[in-house]
């Protein structure tokens, strides 16, 4: 599915030359934490926009901490990490809910969907929604949001990185880790056409954490321009996109595997077009990795060390 405008608020930084990397970490996950707060009364109040915006900005949190890792990861942070898998899954639920409702109200897929799958999608919507309304105004996650935010302005991490006298600068450091990223992208990439679905689903991960730290780094920090990263930021988020339309047309296919329905009418088992829908998604993400791994394609990173 299209990810919709965000509708965070950016708060100012110092120009990058100002910067080091314990900073730009700060910048980024704290714009992480205010995105999350932002959108936290709303997806109380059942908002399926409000719950996208709080995964998208759990999302971009994790890739600046992976992005970081060598710098920011201490025992605090994978405690936080268990905490926020445990949300995260509720989220993922009741997100995972409102795409498959959108896909069954299609005009393509509406009358297979109300044959084949009839009430339950509607009934697993509210369930999934109600559980991740308790969770979000729990005090478990009330703590956890005021624990991220700590831990990200003055962590066990923060004093370690402050005793550091081979600081390297952050523009030496991204650029490194860019180009480490976008080699593993381009070399496991080129199995996509055969990965099965976990292994695609991981991949899919990963280039978008690529494409979160991309945006991060020219939005967020101002270290590079969208035009210098749009050769590597595009073909990453055409990518993601059609993968993750892939995995939801093949999650939304799957809810007819039980019904009964599908046992009697075998021949219209899947949605209407659902073989040539899931080829043309693959095209478009193999043809997504080609334009990444083309040679000029990372050469603004070569360049910047």
């Amino acid at each position: 599915m299209a990810a919709p405008t965000r509708t965070t608020s950016r708060r100012k930084v110092p120009a990058a030359a100002s910067l080091d990397c314990a900073t730009a970490f700060q910048a980024m996950a704290l714009d992480c934490v205010a995105a999350i707060k932002a959108h936290h009364s709303s997806a109380c109040a059942g908002d399926a926009e409000a719950v996208h915006q709080i995964r998208i900005a759990i999302t971009r949190l994790r890739s600046a901490v992976a992005f970081f890792a060598p710098i920011v990861v201490d025992a605090e942070w994978l405690r936080l990490k268990k905490e926020i898998a445990w949300l995260n899954g509720s989220l993922g639920a009741a997100r995972d809910s409102d795409v498959l409702q959108e896909y069954a109200r299609r005009k393509r897929y509406r009358a297979w969907a109300q044959r084949m799958i009839g009430k339950q999608l509607d009934q697993r919507q509210m369930r999934d929604h109600r559980q991740l309304v308790r969770a979000l105004r729990s005090v478990r996650t009330q703590r956890l949001i005021s624990a991220m935010a700590g831990w990200i302005r003055r962590g066990p991490w923060l004093a370690r990185w402050q005793r550091r006298k081979d600081a390297e600068a952050l523009q030496i450091y991204c650029a490194r880790e860019l180009i480490r990223w976008y080699g593993r992208l381009v070399r496991k990439g080129r199995r996509l056409k055969t990965l099965g679905t976990s292994r695609r689903h991981r991949l899919r991960i990963k280039f978008k954490r690529f494409r979160y730290m991309l945006e991060a780094l020219t939005e967020t920090v101002s270290l590079w321009g969208r035009r210098e990263v749009r050769h590597l930021h595009r073909p990453a988020k055409r990518l993601q996109r059609a993968l993750g339309d892939l995995r939801d047309l093949k999650r939304f296919a799957s809810l007819a595997d039980d019904a009964p329905q599908a046992k009697k009418d075998k021949a219209n088992k899947h949605p209407p077009g659902y073989r040539r829908r899931k080829e043309k998604l693959l095209d478009a993400a193999l043809a997504s990795h080609r334009e990444i791994a083309m040679p000029f394609a990372g050469s603004i990173l070569q360049n910047s060390i």
